[in-house]
């Protein structure tokens, strides 16, 4: 029973932490003393699951996401392709890797694109430096006033700041593994 303890009140400070709220700050929003918290973080109090899911209100979160987390004192380092969190629509699919690492520097995506879809109307433009290689398809890529149709084992790099879109063409669909910084999702 202490394992299990230790390893809320490790999932509740890393949550917590990674939210930017201090103790004080979390039990004022759960209506809890900030005693109950420091307790709860050192694993010498089990809350019930009417208090755990008061705190996890007050970041806010859910019993569901708060209990599919990493454990708190462990960096993860593998995922599996399931695990990557699925962004996108319209045709387009944006895999995000990493998306339980709050802090992170760096984004990477896999991105399937169907026939004919792309990024949007408007171009992308954002901070930072943008990369990545095609493994699939074919994919117009465009930056600024320059345009380039990729296929498999091609690459692009710029500067983020720059307008820029994707769009695949032909009939197959395009697929990319790209990385950007700092991350956009």
């Amino acid at each position: 029973m202490q394992d299990e303890e230790d390893d809320l009140g490790q999932r509740l400070r890393f949550v917590r932490i990674a939210r930017g709220l201090s103790q004080r700050e979390l039990a004022k929003r759960a209506g809890v003393t900030n005693a109950t918290v420091s307790l709860i973080e050192a694993g010498k109090m089990n809350p019930s699951v009417g208090a755990l899911k008061r705190l996890l209100a007050g970041i806010p979160m859910d019993l569901g996401e708060f209990f599919s987390l990493e454990a708190a004192n462990e960096e993860r380092l593998f995922y599996r392709a399931d695990d990557l969190k699925q962004i996108g629509k319209d045709g387009v699919s944006y895999r995000l890797v990493g998306a339980d690492r709050p802090q992170k520097s760096l984004q990477v995506l896999h991105e399937v694109y169907q026939p004919g879809a792309g990024s949007g109307r408007v171009p992308l433009i954002h901070q930072g430096e943008e990369a990545g290689v095609v493994v699939r398809g074919r994919v117009e890529v465009t930056v600024g006033s320059q345009r380039a149709i990729l296929g498999a084992g091609d690459a692009y790099y710029f500067a983020s700041n720059q307008p820029h879109s994707f769009k695949a063409v032909g009939t197959e669909e395009a697929e990319i593994v790209s990385a950007c910084t700092p991350p956009t999702f």
